[in-house]
């Protein structure tokens, strides 16, 4: 569009607006002199002119490109990641995933702090990922783990955890069960579980518990024992994905990434209405036109995409709780209609378990409020181990990095299975985090930190009704003065 057809186009509109509102302007003016039918109104009074129009399309343009943003990041984060984690390095380090098309990919050994493929990694299991392109049913089929815990969560392409597979809730016995894409009618093989999914695309995102120091000859013979398979039993050797379009620096790539993205997941029915309104920003199911915009549009667009993070944070003090102190993350299990709460767990704690399998109390802070640094020498004091039917840790992590930190030991957690970690004889025991290493026997339940700010994070993998209830009360984050 031309900068210049705007003022000329606005200008009719404008005037079109005077003369078929006149008689609703006038009518309010008598109503007016009737004090209980004077109520504010700020759109009768509001100028319909070119300059107000032009404010009103940069306030629209805003508004809505905050709510794109909410909406779409979870299927662009997704599309981007899945292409990440089938884009395999070599060699291949041992805590890595990744794994080609259709195919399971298993970490070897624990998350160390050279992992860097995901955020706030655990320190308690080995990570399994398999990006699925369902042309056809998929098998996928476990052995027996002879209790020991793991979990495959199934995630459509919006970050949803449609299914679980593991101890939790189809047991540790051996298994097959059938990713289901959308529409399919078929008949499956006797004795195989039907999983249905909403997008053509899934995510298989997995865990097993590896003790400390255990041999791990064991864990990689379960490791190869899981296996995927297309139902027809025709291995798709073509199978690839489209790769993203390149938007280098451009302002406006979110909205590129996310038409891009529409292309292979339909819009629900249920998210019909609210995805209309963008077409006000170009954005369609054709795909995104940017040059449909009014400049003004545009600009609101621009700075919209620039606030949607900021929006997406927003989400954390209504959908999470603090309990002495620690923040008790959100269910995701279900988000609803929850957009901010999808797009936050998507963003930094992508691939995060429910509540019910497990959950991950943060914490930022001190006793005293203050955040928490490497400076400083803290203790946590538990009257006894958190109840859970699985296991627990508590992890460090670097404030900036997100990752695990850097130490001597080697030590990342303390938790269930930590050698050495000296236990009172009433069941209680004590944490002590400090970066310089402790002298005597008070290193056996030592967790290292960083010179600089962190964060801990407390996994309790199958939390106990205590826990799910909000009964149990985490100590408190003392620090030694």
């Amino acid at each position: 569009m031309n900068k210049y057809e705007l003022p000329k186009k606005l200008k009719v509109i404008s005037t079109y607006l005077l003369l078929a509102t006149a008689p609703v302007l006038f009518a309010t003016n008598v109503l007016a002199a009737t004090p209980s039918q004077s109520y504010p109104d700020p759109l009768l009074t509001t100028p319909i002119n070119p300059e107000a129009i032009d404010e009103g399309l940069e306030i629209d343009g805003y508004t809505q490109g905050v709510q794109a943003y909410i909406w779409g990041y979870p299927l662009v984060r997704m599309e981007r990641i899945i292409r990440e984690y089938i884009d395999v390095p070599n060699p291949k380090p041992a805590t890595s995933y990744r794994a080609p098309l259709n195919q399971i990919g298993w970490a070897r050994e624990l998350a160390t702090d050279t992992a860097k493929d995901m955020p706030t990694p655990n320190n308690d299991t080995a990570y399994m990922s398999s990006v699925v392109k369902l042309d056809e049913p998929y098998i996928l089929t476990v052995p027996d783990t002879h209790d020991r815990y793991y979990v495959i969560d199934v995630f459509n392409m919006w970050q949803e955890l449609e299914h679980y597979i593991g101890r939790r809730t189809t047991g540790t016995k051996a298994g097959k069960f059938a990713l289901v894409p959308p529409g399919w009618k078929g008949t499956l093989p006797a004795g195989v579980q039907r999983l249905d999914v909403t997008t053509d695309k899934v995510w298989l995102w997995g865990r097993i518990r590896i003790t400390q120091g255990e041999d791990l000859t064991a864990v990689h013979k379960l490791q190869d024992a899981f296996k995927l398979t297309p139902l027809s039993g025709k291995i798709h050797v073509n199978a690839k994905l489209d790769p993203m379009p390149e938007i280098g620096n451009d302002p406006l790539g979110f909205m590129t990434h996310l038409a891009f993205a529409l292309k292979y997941n339909k819009v629900r029915a249920a998210d019909e209405a609210m995805f209309a309104q963008f077409s006000r920003l170009g954005l369609t199911k054709d795909g995104f036109e940017p040059s449909k915009m009014f400049p003004a549009e545009k600009k609101g667009l621009l700075k919209g995409l620039e606030d949607g993070p900021k929006a997406v944070v927003s989400a954390f003090p209504y959908s999470s709780s603090v309990r002495n102190g620690w923040d008790w993350a959100p269910n995701n299990d279900n988000f609803g209609f929850n957009y901010p709460l999808r797009s936050l767990i998507t963003g930094p704690y992508l691939g995060g378990n429910g509540q019910k399998e497990a959950m991950y109390p943060i914490r930022y802070t001190d006793a005293d409020g203050q955040v928490l640094t490497g400076k400083n020498q803290y203790s946590i004091h538990f009257k006894k181990a958190p109840p859970v039917n699985a296991f627990w840790s508590v992890t460090i992590y670097d404030e900036q990095s997100k990752m695990l930190v850097s130490n001597e030991l080697n030590r990342f957690k303390i938790g269930s299975d930590t050698q050495g970690f000296k236990v009172n004889a009433d069941g209680s025991f004590d944490i002590l985090i400090q970066n310089k290493k402790p002298a005597g026997k008070a290193v056996s339940n030592w967790l290292p930190a960083p010179k600089g700010n962190f964060y801990l994070i407390l996994r309790l993998y199958q939390p106990n009704d205590a826990i799910l209830s909000g009964e149990y009360a985490l100590p408190q984050v003392e620090r030694v003065k």
